[in-house]
Order: C-alpha cells, then structure tokens, then sequence
C-alpha cells in the first residue's frame, strides 16, 4: 500500500466547524495524508471524514444523511465534529455503516485513520459532559494540556510526532490548511460556553469556555493575510466572553485592533455577542476603529423578558431596543442581526406577541427563526407547557414571513447610501457579486456590484441604487475609492 494516503473532508453546520475540519486537514497533511475532493474530480478517497453538526434536530438528521452517503458506495467512513463528539459509542451503535472520533482523537487524526483504512477498528468514546473535563474556575483552564479543543492549537510550534515513514512537511507546524479559498476566512478567538441556556446542550459537547491567547489569535492572522485573506470573521459560540479565563474581560477590545493593524487585512467583524456581556467598551470599538466594522451579531433568542427568564437569559425588549439605539447613536450604519425560538415551552400569546412587536421596531438586517425542539440532556426538555408542534410551526411561518418583510424594509432604508464591498465573485458582464459591512458571509445578504475591471479580493466603494429582497444592488465609484 502506498504510504500516500488519500481523505475527503465534508463539513456541514457553522463557521466553527469550518475552522475545525481545516485543522483537521492541516494535521493530516502534516502527516503524509492527500486531501481530495471528489466533487472536483479527486478521485475516491480511502477514507471519508464527515464533520458533523449536532445542534438541533434537523442537522443531526443532515449529518446522518451526509453519513449514509458517504458509505453508499462501500467507501470507509469517519464521523468527527459535534455530533460524534456528542453521542460517541451511541452514534457508533445505531450507525455501524460509520467509525466515531471525538475532538480528544483530533491530535491523531492521522493514526486514526491508518487504523480506518487498515480494517482496525476504533473504540469510540461514551457520551460525556466535555464541561467537566476543566476546572470550573475559567483562570485555571489554560494551563491544562491534556484537553483538546478544536481550533486552538498554536501557529509556528514544533510539529508534533509523526508515523514511522511518514516525513514531516517543510516548514513551521501549521495547524490549519484552508479548504476553500477566496478573500473571507474564520478565525477562532475562542470555544465553549459556560452559560446554561436551557434550550442548549452546545456546552455539554463543546465543554467550558476557554480563549485562545491573543498572539496566537494574530499569528492565525497574518498567516490567513499571506493567504490572500482580506476580511477576518472571528468566531467562537460567545465572543463577548473573550479573555475572562485570560484574566482580562476586555481582551477583545484589545484584539481587535490589532487584527485591524496586520498587513493586508482590510476587515475584521465579530460574530456572536451576548447582549448582556456587550459594555460601552466594546461598542467603542466596534463602532471606531479602522478596519473593524460596526456589525453588532446579538444573540437575543427572544424579547419577552419572562420567557427569557424561563430560557436562563437576560434582557427584554426594551434593554435589547435601547442597545440597538446605543450602536445606531455612536454608528448610524451598523448592522444588526439576531436569531429567535418561537414555541419554547409556556409561551403565551402575550409573550409571542411582544417578541413580533419587537421586531417591527429593531430594524434588523437579518433574522433567523428557529421553531423550539427538544434537545437530549437540556433542562428545556423536561419542561412543562410544551406546545404543540403545530403552534409552533405556525409561529415560525408567521415570523418568518414578518421577518423577511422586515428585512427587506430595512435594506431599503440603505438604497441612496455608500457602501464599502468586499468583492468576492466575478459574475461577468461587468457584475460582481460581494458584501457590504453589514452582510456576513454566508448568514446574511449579499451586494451585487455593476462596475468595471472590478478586482475580486479588494475593498470597492459603491453607492447603493435599489434592493432586493435583503440583498443590495450598487453602483461602483468611478475612482474604487477604499475607504479604510
């Protein structure tokens, strides 16, 4: 057998997988492994990875889709990512078609999938709560070693010890090979939660908060920038906690400008905030510093201050109102977007009701509505009061339908205004196809730019003519003027 061997990746969920499974790549090219993508004619793999998602039903039900066919043809499959990471010997049981890893494996991927190809079987590990696998308190956590969490190993360390045969990669130790290229990539600050949502199980298999070290952070970064990277998308399931573990609750403050400062970065923008974690601070600096946008992602899920209650979180709608009108005071175009449950259990009419008239007041630029499912292992689902999951499907129509007027009326509010595009696509005939400081890759619209000899991967200035839908269409300036 040839001591090249070859594995596809197949990614599904969020952005923080995405950075998961280019870290997996990374080590496993580190370690004599060819990626290849059969879709663009790589050929069969040896062996498949999917990293799963195990956020809520339906994707569970997607990656045991993605499982399945992958092994359609007889290929060895691998699962990883949360869901494996989730279920461990559960999921290894009821899908035998598939082997289980979790992230503790990650650091030998490579080894792991020798063992895959070879016929050995892997011992899946069982089910466990990660949260207990750190200290409780978060200033004790970096020093342990012995956990691994995905996306945070350093840049530039020593590469760890490989195969017999198996020859190092020339070079520093990079822990990441990026999987798709063009001018956007995600950068990792940090992983894990340690808040109790009582919909959420993500802390029990993504384990406590802990922040990666700011240098590290930067070093990612001007490595992504040598790459062609121009916009940095940070990462994590709770930005606002960045650094508390750190000793230092305002180290994304600190952060960021530095991310703004690395040679050939023109953006950074921030996902995920708590709005109760959100200090003036942090406002401040997302709304002044060069480089940075003012993109406000706010996890509000609701706006009924009981049913927040009932879901352990903060806030109303009138806190969450008077924290736009904050951002709009110090920016006037910043974006704003967020994401709510309809159904959770108990919900009144009155409380759906305040959650809608919320809405026809924040002049979001995007919403996602998610109808209440019960998730395995969380407190929300050994509630009383569940409702029917034809309220809430009916619920989720109607927000959904009430959101996309909303957010068409709030991109029309941005027609006659400038806008800075990353531009992202050449779509031909002098189109092409990016996003403006309040678009988000992948989660939120996109802007379509009419100009000429316009150059994918640069920063364009362009005046705003009509929108559609939540997407924007522009006008390029005659001098591509950057405004950073």
């Amino acid at each position: 057998m040839s001591s090249r061997r070859t594995v596809s990746l197949v990614t599904l969920g969020c952005a923080r997988n995405e950075v998961d499974s280019e870290e997996l790549a990374g080590r496993l090219a580190a370690g004599g492994w060819d990626l290849v993508d059969p879709d663009d004619g790589g050929g069969p793999a040896d062996v498949v990875v999917v990293n799963t998602c195990g956020f809520i039903e339906a994707a569970k039900q997607d990656s045991i889709e993605a499982l399945l066919n992958a092994a359609e043809d007889g290929t060895k499959v691998v699962a990883a990512g949360c869901m494996a990471e989730r279920y461990g010997s559960e999921l290894a049981d009821a899908l035998p078609e598939a082997q289980v890893i979790g992230f503790d494996d990650y650091t030998e991927i490579g080894q792991r999938l020798d063992d895959v190809v070879e016929g050995r079987p892997l011992v899946p590990h069982g089910p466990r709560d990660r949260r207990t696998l750190l200290p409780i308190s978060p200033t004790e956590r970096p020093a342990r070693q012995d956990v691994h969490v995905p996306g945070h190993a350093p840049f530039g360390g020593e590469p760890e010890p490989l195969p017999d045969g198996i020859a190092p990669a020339s070079g520093p130790f990079l822990p990441r090979r990026r999987l798709a290229g063009g001018p956007v990539a995600n950068l990792k600050i940090a992983s894990g939660c340690d808040r109790r949502c009582t919909f959420c199980a993500i802390p029990a298999f993504r384990g406590a908060y802990i922040s990666r070290r700011p240098d590290d952070v930067v070093r990612e970064a001007e490595w992504l920038a040598d790459q062609g990277v121009r916009e940095l998308f940070l990462v994590s399931e709770n930005s606002t906690s960045y650094g508390k573990d750190l000793g230092d609750l305002r180290a994304l403050e600190g952060l960021l400008p530095r991310l703004a400062a690395v040679p050939g970065i023109e953006r950074v923008r921030v996902s995920y905030l708590q709005p109760a974690e959100v200090r003036p601070g942090l406002v401040d600096v997302l709304t002044t510093t060069p480089g940075v946008v003012p993109y406000f992602d706010l996890s509000f899920q609701h706006a009924s201050g009981s049913l927040l209650r009932r879901m352990r979180r903060f806030g109303d709608g009138e806190r969450f109102l008077d924290l736009l009108a904050t951002v709009r005071k110090a920016a006037p175009e910043a974006g704003a977007r967020s994401n709510f449950i309809v159904g959770f259990p108990g919900e009144t009419e009155a409380e759906y009701g305040e959650l809608v008239s919320f809405l026809e007041e924040a002049r979001l630029d995007a919403i996602g509505v998610f109808g209440y499912s019960d998730e395995d292992g969380t407190e929300a689902a050994a509630l009383d009061g569940k409702l029917s999951g034809e309220i809430i499907a009916a619920r989720a129509d109607q927000l959904n339908q009430l959101a996309e007027e909303l957010m068409a009326q709030r991109a029309e509010e941005r027609v006659g205004s400038t806008v800075d595009v990353l531009i992202e696509t050449d779509l031909g005939d002098g189109a092409y196809e990016g996003r403006a400081h309040h678009q988000a890759p992948e989660v939120d619209g996109s802007t379509i730019v009419h100009g000429d000899g316009l150059p994918v991967g640069e920063m364009v200035r362009a005046t705003v003519t009509e929108a559609a839908g939540v997407d924007l269409i522009a006008e390029a300036a005659a001098d591509l003027t950057d405004a950073r």
